[in-house]
């Protein structure tokens, strides 16, 4: 069985028939009816039970719903302590409340057509109960305390498992009629049961030793009982007081059909105003459609205008190639001309050729003179060579002498590390049983500690905190900059590219100064938000139980409930765009004034700026995209998704306001990890400022003073908080 399960949700028109007759029976000079029926209810509202309380409602109809359980959690039953008929026919109840003998003024109940396995004993204490319905239920006995029903005039159990009558049935005296399936029933016996209801009650008096009395005798008196207290002292006979009633209650009944025809000319008139408001609807939808019309007809001209342009292009492209064609051919007419040149110059290499043969001779005659004095420089060197060898030997021998002392001595060492090192294990093992013992008390402990809940308090709020997180986002997007201009600056470096390094420069300096003006900012509102903290602080002097916790919950939920719905019914393809921007902080406002995409589409920067965008940058790119958007759906309708349904978010890189938007050009570099420039072994993880590179690695920064690229005084060492 699961633990949870789904509500059934009721529909439109269920809904606004419950909020019509609830409406209907808090006017003034409504009758003694709360009729909540056919509404899809799976339980009764706490305010059907506030409204019969209040104001004293005597008739309450819940049938034909979805109902399992006749009170909901925090309800009680004396709420319906004045009604007198309850009409549960049609629902799915598997039993009632074991206390719902409290309604003591309740004459007719009717729980037919139910899942009923069983009635409370508490049922006997309903003492002016005059009718009970438990027809076709999953009953299989009836309580011993219906005998105390005194008032009792109807009864039908039929329809159920029912094979037994409890024998105190006989002391209801007031039983007119009872309903029953003779043909499964043993006690009675089925001949008797199906005789009528006299031939029952008279078998159970004889079985309870009982003299029986037929119930005209008992009934008068039950109806006086109902009614006025005057009539109890009345000087006419029962037969004029049970005639007076029965008027009395063709009167009523008659009021009761007079009012449920009013109530059903409201019902239609309610329905022409539903009919009317549809109408208009319609009109809307139309009037929407042709603005759409038009729309599109703006796109279609739009369109035919890009073509225009596009072959225009074109028709200039054409003459572009025409004269590349033409310095084509020059440039093939300049080549074969060339060639003509170097073919005569060989012919004059030819000519020289004589002469090189005769130079060649005079320079084997140079060389054989030569060859004498370069025998004796070649031994000369020989006896260098060897002196050097044999110093070398020596100075290998020695360093091998050395060696073997240090080996064996690293030995020694290592030897005694090992065994120190199993001492140390067995003591760390005991520290850390230890550590963990003290570790599981003082978990128990802080979890009731004040100053921890603090801590997770001032963790989140710094955490759920928009400008805080705006400039988280601002700072990694500047550091990632930082690392593309140092990756392309150390690769401009070496092609010697000097103009485009001082135009890097330039931009690396530009983003040091705002990452600075970043990091005062982040530490700034830190200080407002530890300010606040200890304001909090100070209210939670009143020594109210579990503060901190309350207002971690607080801040959890700061958002309504409302807006969060209006949030999750936005655009997925807009939510995502925001989402790239860096500018999800304004999902609210886009969420409360319902902008999507095609409202977007006519909108301009002034527009945004009245709904709450400040940044004019952010304006200029989020109209710029949500126009790239919409023309990559007009010109592809065939990956259009189905109606209703938005794009899934881009695959592309999120890109950052054009308040802090890359100055790098867009070169074929991407964000790659760059290796320290001291080590060349572990990545760069550190900005230098004020100069901006990001080129040593955590260890190796420790140390250093200036800068290793540009030699600039290092004022200050920012870690980065990802290092791709």
């Amino acid at each position: 069985m699961p633990l949870f399960f789904r509500k059934r949700k009721p529909s439109e028109e269920a809904r606004k028939r419950l909020e019509y007759q609830m409406c209907l029976a808090k006017e003034a000079g409504a009758d003694d009816i709360l009729d909540i029926s056919k509404c899809e209810l799976s339980e009764i509202p706490f305010g059907a039970f506030a409204t019969c309380k209040v104001l004293q409602k005597k008739v309450l109809i819940v049938h034909t719903n979805h109902l399992t359980s006749l009170l909901p959690k925090s309800c009680s039953l004396l709420s319906l302590a004045t009604i007198k008929v309850l009409d549960l026919h049609a629902n799915q109840l598997a039993g009632l409340p074991e206390d719902v003998g409290q309604l003591t003024a309740l004459q007719v109940l009717n729980v037919e057509k139910n899942q009923l396995t069983h009635l409370p004993r508490s049922i006997g204490n309903l003492v002016q109960l005059q009718t009970l319905n438990v027809k076709d239920n999953r009953l299989k006995e009836l309580p011993d305390s219906l005998g105390e029903l005194r008032s009792l005039r109807t009864l039908d159990v039929s329809e159920n498992d029912v094979q037994r009558l409890p024998q105190m049935l006989a002391h209801v005296r007031t039983l007119e009629t009872l309903s029953l399936d003779a043909a499964s029933m043993v006690y009675p016996p089925q001949d008797v049961c199906g005789a009528g209801t006299a031939a029952v009650q008279q078998f159970l008096c004889r079985e309870s030793g009982l003299e029986y009395y037929p119930p005209s005798q008992y009934l008068l008196p039950v109806l006086e009982q109902d009614g006025a207290e005057t009539s109890r002292d009345s000087p006419d006979g029962p037969a004029d007081r049970w005639l007076r009633e029965e008027v009395e209650w063709q009167n009523r009944f008659s009021d009761y059909e007079k009012r449920k025809e009013q109530k059903a000319l409201e019902k239609l008139e309610f329905e022409r105003r539903l009919e009317l408001g549809q109408r208009e609807h319609a009109q809307l939808l139309q009037q929407h459609s042709s603005e759409k019309e038009e729309v599109l007809q703006t796109v279609r001209q739009e369109q035919s205008r890009l073509e225009q342009g596009l072959s225009e292009r074109q028709r200039h492209l054409d003459t572009e190639r025409q004269r590349l064609q033409e310095q084509l051919k020059q440039t093939e007419q300049d080549i074969s001309s060339r060639i003509q040149k170097l073919l005569q110059e060989n012919q004059r290499q030819k000519k020289s050729s004589e002469i090189l043969k005769a130079l060649e001779n005079e320079r084997i005659r140079m060389e054989r003179l030569m060859a004498i004095t370069q025998e004796e420089s070649e031994n000369l060197r020989r006896r260098e060579i060897a002196s050097a060898m044999q110093h070398m030997l020596t100075e290998s021998c020695r360093n091998r002498l050395i060696q073997m002392a240090y080996e064996s001595q690293r030995q020694n060492l290592v030897r005694q590390a090992c065994s120190s090192m199993a001492e140390m294990d067995e003591r760390f093992q005991q520290v850390l049983s230890w550590q963990q013992m003290d570790q599981n008390k003082a978990i128990s402990q802080i979890l009731q500690e004040s100053a921890m809940q603090k801590a997770a308090f001032e963790a989140l709020q710094v955490k759920k905190d928009l400008m805080h997180r705006q400039i988280r986002n601002q700072i990694k997007l500047i550091e990632t900059e930082l690392l593309q201009l140092t990756q392309l600056e150390l690769k401009r470096k070496s092609l010697d590219t000097e103009t485009l390094q001082e135009m890097v420069s330039e931009q690396r300096w530009a983003l040091s100064n705002l990452l600075q003006q970043l990091l005062k900012e982040k530490a700034q509102r830190e200080q407002e938000l530890r300010e606040l903290l200890t304001e909090l602080e100070a209210k939670s002097e009143t020594k109210q139980e579990n503060y901190w916790l309350i207002q971690y919950q607080r801040l959890l939920n700061q958002k309504p409930l409302s807006l969060r719905l209006q949030e999750e019914g936005m655009e997925r393809q807009l939510v995502a765009l925001l989402v790239e921007l860096s500018a999800e902080h304004y999902l609210p406002l886009f969420a409360h004034h319902r902008l999507s995409l095609d409202v977007l589409s006519r909108m301009c920067p002034g527009d945004l700026a009245k709904v709450g965008v400040s940044e004019a940058g952010l304006q200029h790119e989020i109209l710029r995209r949500v126009q790239e958007l919409l023309d990559v759906a007009r010109t592809q309708p065939e990956l259009k998704p189905p109606e209703g349904e938005a794009l899934g978010p881009p695959t592309a890189p999120p890109e950052p306001p054009e308040s802090v938007r890359p100055s790098a050009p867009p070169a074929e570099l991407e964000v790659q990890t760059s290796e320290c420039v001291v080590c060349l072994e572990r990545e760069a993880q550190v900005v230098f400022l004020n100069c901006g590179h990001v080129c040593c690695c955590q260890q190796c920064c420790q140390p250093l003073r200036t800068c290793p690229l540009c030699r600039q005084q290092i004022a200050q060492r920012l870690r980065l908080y990802h290092s791709s």
